[in-house]
């Protein structure tokens, strides 16, 4: 019996949320956001970024944010969105500052 090496599954581009105003800053909280197997070139700025977008575009979250000031009406096309805001399982625990 031969073992078989650890093969990546692809998954399937989560869902986005709502495109932030330009200046405001995205909320990626999802770990889905975070690939610590590589990292790959930002398609911004080309520094290498274990970030991913919600299509799995790498890059990092402030290049991100500052692409989505440079380009508002672009923006609205959804390349780089907010996470979905998870509903409140009980009131009083949502985020401190």
């Amino acid at each position: 019996m031969t073992r078989r090496g650890r093969t990546k599954k692809e998954k399937p581009p989560f869902e986005p949320g709502l495109i932030p105003a330009p200046g405001e800053l995205l909320v990626w909280r999802d770990g889905q956001h975070f690939d610590r197997w590589q990292d790959l070139p930002c398609t911004l700025c080309g520094q290498p970024t274990p970030m991913r977008s919600h299509s799995g575009e790498p890059v990092h979250k402030a290049c991100a944010e500052d692409w989505l000031t440079a380009n508002p009406v672009e923006a609205r096309r959804g390349r780089f969105a907010s996470d979905l805001t998870p509903k409140p399982t009980s009131k009083g625990h949502g985020d401190h500052a």
